[in-house]
């Protein structure tokens, strides 16, 4: 029964396979090519080389195939940040919890992106990144110093993670899988 059972599995994967795309963005530093690591490899490394333009990488979770747009987060990238939203499953806005000094630039950032007519209505995931570290933000704190209660018009959600520890790394494959199957 059991080759019976996996050509059965194995059929239903052609109906049942999904698709996401997602854009990662934020400031420069703030650890979105490590979260793409992370994510399609589970490894992490000190020496990143700062992403210039972007980069697409493509990883498959269970029966959901991610397409992952790593977005550059230096001032000269910030104005395609976007092009490379528009049509996304979700908007995915990593934060660097440690980094206190560019929080204010950080939320002008993304409330400016959000403010795009043609990205109106495009979920929000925000993980604050670098747990690890010390004198890093809480949730609360982060929800605060971002002004996510005010964003309104589209479902926010947010988490606190640390690449470099696979912390919450799970719960943020576990939303995005539960999410791309809410919108297919």
């Amino acid at each position: 029964m059991g080759l019976l059972e996996a050509f059965i599995n194995w059929l239903r994967s052609f109906f049942f396979k999904q698709e996401m795309e997602l854009s990662l963005i934020g400031l420069q530093n703030a650890g979105k090519t490590s979260l793409v690591n992370a994510v399609v490899t589970g490894g992490f490394s000190e020496d990143m080389i700062p992403t210039v333009g972007f980069n697409m990488r493509k990883v498959t979770k269970g029966n959901v195939t991610i397409k992952l747009w790593d977005l550059g987060g230096q001032p000269r990238f910030r104005t395609m940040w976007e092009r490379y939203c528009r049509a996304v499953s979700a908007i995915v806005y990593v934060v660097d919890a440690a980094d206190h000094d560019n929080l204010s630039v950080s939320r002008r950032e993304l409330h400016d992106l959000l403010s795009k007519p043609t990205l109106s209505g495009i979920p929000l995931l925000v993980l604050g990144n670098k747990i690890d570290k010390p004198g890093c933000l809480s949730k609360q704190d982060l929800t605060v110093q971002m002004d996510l209660k005010s964003i309104t018009d589209r479902e926010v959600c947010c988490f606190m993670i640390s690449c470099k520890n696979s912390t919450n790394i799970d719960t943020v494959i576990d939303w995005l899988v539960k999410h791309s199957k809410s919108k297919n």
